[in-house]
């Protein structure tokens, strides 16, 4: 078995744990809260939960009392002689799913849905014994048997659970199939892996990634402001989250400016015609924002993606084979209507700045481009330290044709330029088949972050949606009209979101040519202040964020608040530096001796040119 169906073989395992834990744990409900009514409980990406509906509300301190129900009923599902440690599954009419779930109009409803579609009605059974004539009773002193309504995705064997490799987490409220208008329902969550050791490994990092929370880090640190007067999912940048955020896009252009992109700038408005045309508006509208103009009466909406706009900047001029590719960059802010519930932060907010590219090639130069941007993601990501354990998606087209635009040659050239593209600069890829968008194919990138949590984030997509919809053309070299292909690119994907992984990728503590105050000078006492001020001015004079402290507090506190704040370099200064003038650096790692202000300026050039971690 190679790796990519090793890896997927085991994904499958743990998903069939975590499905056998979910109907765990609606048995143990049941034996503690026999008048429970269940609903559905399926695995999800770190465990399982199951919806309930519960004659007395629940509270956090139940979940000991059902984790422990279920350890002892997993248990005794082990001993169970061979044959009946599994799920046994039978297929049943509707009348026969109806009187088993006579008494619950959840499952009464989930088995109507399913006789409509025309679907095989299924149950599985783990515990002693198969009886589908009524509901499973629970006295003392036996074996708790549990029968449900389901499509299956089990543990062959219950024993291959490891009692100690599960855990129940926290209840919420969830609305009956998510809809607000049924009733709210209790959400029991739990986490679940393979072993006790990968369960302990992620709870770790689940308590590190509470400490590095970005919310929390932004707060300390004043790098953005939530504020209910602007509104739910429009961050708002401090001084200091301003310049983290100007430094990365800055550092962005810098990566882009030498391969040929050229800045633009499109408003942040249009008419509805733009996105009609392009097909946003028949895919995006509820998730558009809308505006009336008070004086002119126009109605526009606000952007809620810039390609539309860059085709208008294409299509305005008259470019030949000789102009191609065409490259366009430009750092955008725009909105989409994301539900309130979700917004948290900045990894969901409804202004989102896009570090956005679009690039117009003609097909044969697809290879040479997508090559030049997956350079530009690798040096990008190689200096944030996210390099080791990334993963890349060639999403391909699937079996229904008819469901992708453009010719069968034009996706053959571009899978292949892609497929070359990954081959050649040794990407560790593997094939999504089915996963291309409708317009064409792609390459998706996911970066671990130092706690090992996965991000998808950089993207490269080949388009030939938009060229047709906007009528782009450029001459070719027979004097004719040829369609180009369009290149959509995000390195950083959205600069919030982005921002949001790397406070909590580096707990705040940035690299120095990130850091929104790279220096803070410590006088010892008032002696030193007007020293003090003339190395900061040395400082700045060199374009080094500094910072001087002459506030009346203890050197130990003036320091303490300098390592608060997560500054890189504290310059102490006393009598001796004064009279020597040298600087005393106190860096994240420990106290550095004293050196001269000169010297100290060229080690911090040195430092920021490298972009040193």
């Amino acid at each position: 078995m190679n790796k990519d169906n090793q890896e997927a073989q085991s994904a499958q395992n743990i998903e069939h744990i975590r499905h056998s834990l979910a109907h765990l744990l609606a048995t143990a409900t049941l034996e503690i809260f026999p008048d429970t009514l269940l609903t559905i409980g399926p695995a999800v990406d770190d465990g399982f939960y199951y919806d309930m509906d519960f004659q007395k509300p629940l509270v956090e301190s139940d979940l000991k009392s059902i984790e422990e129900k279920m350890g002892d009923i997993l248990k005794q599902w082990s001993k169970l002689p061979d044959g009946e440690r599994g799920f046994r599954h039978k297929e049943v009419s509707v009348d026969e799913a109806r009187a088993l779930f006579a008494n619950n109009h959840y499952k009464l409803e989930l088995i109507e849905d399913i006789a409509k579609k025309g679907e095989a009605i299924t149950l599985y059974t783990c515990g002693h014994s198969i009886d589908t004539s009524a509901q499973p009773t629970h006295p003392k002193n036996h074996i708790p048997e549990f029968t449900d309504l389901c499509r299956g995705g089990h543990v062959e064997d219950l024993s291959e659970i490891d009692p100690k490799s599960f855990k129940l987490t926290r209840i919420a409220g969830a609305y009956w199939r998510g809809d607000e208008k049924n009733k709210m329902l209790t959400r029991v969550y739990g986490i679940a892996f393979g072993s006790k050791d990968e369960l302990q490994a992620y709870i770790t990092q689940q308590e590190e990634a509470k400490k590095r929370d970005h919310r929390k880090l932004g707060r300390e640190l004043k790098l953005f402001t939530i504020s209910d007067l602007v509104g739910s999912g429009l961050p708002l940048f401090q001084p200091k989250g301003t310049v983290l955020r100007k430094a990365l896009e800055d550092y962005l252009w810098e990566l882009h400016e030498p391969r040929g992109y050229s800045r633009v700038w499109t408003p942040h408005l249009a008419k509805a015609d733009l996105y009609m045309t392009s097909g946003h508006g028949m895919h995006y509208l509820a998730d558009m924002f809308s505006v009336h103009g008070g004086t002119s009466k126009e109605d526009f909406y606000v952007k809620p993606m810039n390609c539309p706009h860059h085709m208008q900047l294409f299509a305005d001029n008259q470019f030949s084979y000789r102009d191609m590719p065409v490259r366009y960059f430009e750092p955008a802010t725009v909105y989409r209507d994301e539900k309130t519930g979700q917004l948290g932060g900045l990894t969901r907010v409804r202004s989102i700045t896009q570090d956005d590219g679009h690039l117009f090639c003609r097909v044969s130069q697809l290879h040479e481009e997508a090559s030049s941007i997956v350079d530009i993601i690798k040096t990008f990501y190689g200096t944030m330290g996210m390099l080791d354990g990334y993963k890349v998606r060639l999403s391909l087209r699937g079996d229904d044709k008819e469901n992708y635009l453009g010719s069968d040659a034009v996706w053959e050239t571009a899978e292949n330029a892609l497929t070359e593209v990954c081959k050649s600069k040794d990407l560790p890829y593997f094939e999504g088949k089915g996963e291309a968008a409708f317009y064409g194919p792609k390459l998706d990138f996911m970066f671990k972050d130092a706690i090992g949590r996965e991000h998808q984030l950089a993207t490269v997509q080949c388009d030939f949606n938009l060229p047709e919809r906007f009528d782009l053309s450029f001459v070719n070299e027979k004097g004719e009209k040829e369609r180009p292909v369009v290149i959509h690119r995000a390195i950083s994907g959205s600069l919030e979101r982005f921002l949001g992984v790397m406070i909590e990728h580096f707990a705040g503590a940035f690299p120095l040519w990130m850091s929104p105050v790279q220096t803070k000078v410590v006088p010892i006492g008032e002696r030193q202040f007007e020293y003090a001020q003339e190395v900061q001015q040395q400082l700045r004079a060199k374009g080094i964020r500094s910072e001087v402290d002459l506030s009346g507090d203890s050197l130990g506190k003036k320091i303490r608040n300098a390592k608060t704040e997560k500054i890189p370099y504290v310059l102490v200064l006393g009598d001796k530096e004064v009279e020597t003038k040298t600087v005393t650096i106190e860096s994240r790692t420990g106290n550095e001796g004293a050196v001269s202000v000169e010297d100290f300026l060229v080690r911090l050039k040195s430092e920021i040119d490298g972009r040193e971690l």
